[in-house]
């Protein structure tokens, strides 16, 4: 997959943006030490867009990963949402945003190994009060979405690396959320069975998805459309990447 461009400053910010991040700084304290893990970084995310983040270890993908799924927040800057500022939110309003506008896909899948892949799947729907009924419908359309129509009654020590991973997308989209925030979805995953988790993303990126993919591994960052590269807590560059045409039966979920 051939890099189109290489650009050395963020892409600019519109009214319609999904995400609009505005000199994000963090710092932590190390003993007396002053660490800064995000040191003013600026950058926009499109609704629809498919955007991977990349750097070396202590780059600071892991704070923004935090700082954009609102499990942490800035010491400075401005982080908006939606239109909204959820830099300034409580703890309760962020808890709101995780359930209600951002999916997580973890690189250690977060399944309860007790209960089967519907209940996993259904989860979020718990949290956010609704029916038992209606939580059951959208996560079995959920599953089925992911290939695993056919697994619902299945606990995870029963399913294979790949298919865990199917059933952590499916919780993670169960609430139509604004935005899939995956990290290292691959991770733990064999060369074969993480690029069929990449084909399922680049299906549910061509359904209309929102994709944060944070990753340390090239070839897998080169599955999205722009590649952010940080180092040293700062935006080094962003990478628009090409991507071939693909046939239809080549992105077909389930």
């Amino acid at each position: 997959m051939e890099a189109l461009a290489t650009d050395e400053t963020p892409t600019p910010a519109t009214e319609h943006s999904l995400i609009e991040v505005n000199d994000l700084k963090k710092r932590y304290m190390m003993g007396s030490q002053e660490v800064w893990a995000l040191d003013g970084v600026s950058l926009s995310i499109e609704e629809g867009d498919y955007v991977a983040v990349m750097g070396p270890s202590g780059s600071g993908k892991s704070t923004l990963m935090n700082m954009l799924g609102c499990l942490d927040t800035p010491t400075s800057g401005t982080y908006h949402l939606r239109g909204e500022d959820v830099s300034t939110f409580s703890d309760n309003e962020l808890a709101e945003i995780r359930n209600h506008e951002i999916g997580f896909v973890f690189q250690t899948f977060n399944l309860l190994p007790r209960v089967n892949c519907l209940r996993n799947a259904e989860l979020p729907l718990i949290y956010a009060g609704m029916s038992k009924r209606d939580r059951r419908e959208r996560a079995t359309e959920a599953l089925r979405n992911v290939g695993l129509g056919d697994r619902l009654d299945h606990r995870p020590n029963e399913l294979s690396g790949g298919q865990r991973q199917r059933v952590a997308t499916a919780r993670a989209l169960v609430n139509d959320p604004s935005l899939l925030l995956a990290d290292e979805p691959t991770g733990n995953l064999d060369t074969e069975t993480g690029d069929e988790i990449m084909q399922l993303l680049e299906a549910l990126h061509r359904q209309g998805n929102t994709i944060l993919l944070v990753t340390h591994e090239e070839p897998i960052a080169h599955h999205a459309r722009r590649i952010i590269h940080l180092r040293d807590g700062k935006l080094e560059h962003t990478e628009t990447v090409d991507q071939p045409a693909l046939a239809d039966e080549e992105i077909e979920l389930g």
